[in-house]
């Protein structure tokens, strides 16, 4: 069986950088089900409301909805169950502290496969306030605004 190389992405989480400050990111393989990695690839996931924590000293992702596989017949699984993200021990322990001192949140950014497997990005994440989104919005139309007219600056 041929091993895809690069890079192909399965989804994308838009709201997350909308709501949240990203601090940092971490790339983390995802445990799942054969029907899982299937109705993935057919692109059939949402991460809109999902999250990571620590529990027991494990990372699990729990939220993320991936539609039951079409031809799975009996082997299908749950959409909404406890995915076990893959990270070393050091990475977990970082996120737990950040996550209990600071009040930063664990919030998946994307799904993609890289080299034929499932990684998660996974980001270290801090709530926007009403203002700071409403303060993003305008920076972007004001960005917008003035592209717009350094484009019919050039043309004249």
């Amino acid at each position: 069986m041929p091993v895809h190389k690069g890079i192909k992405v399965a989804a994308v989480n838009r709201k997350a950088r909308h709501d949240y400050f990203i601090e940092d990111t971490l790339e983390c393989g995802i445990a799942l089900t054969g029907t899982e990695v299937k109705s993935i690839r057919k692109g059939a996931l949402n991460l809109k409301d999902s999250y990571a924590l620590v529990k027991k000293g494990e990372l699990v992702l729990q939220g993320m909805h991936i539609s039951p596989y079409e031809q799975g017949n009996i082997f299908n699984h749950d959409p909404f169950r406890t995915r076990k993200l893959l990270a070393h021990k050091r990475e977990i322990t970082k996120l737990y502290g950040k996550q209990q001192a600071d009040g930063y949140s664990l919030i998946p950014l994307s799904v993609y496969f890289k080299d034929g497997k499932v990684k998660v990005e996974l980001a270290l994440a801090k709530g926007k306030k009403l203002y700071d989104k409403r303060h993003d919005i305008a920076e972007k139309d004001a960005d917008r605004e003035m592209d717009r007219r350094m484009k019919d600056y050039k043309v004249r």
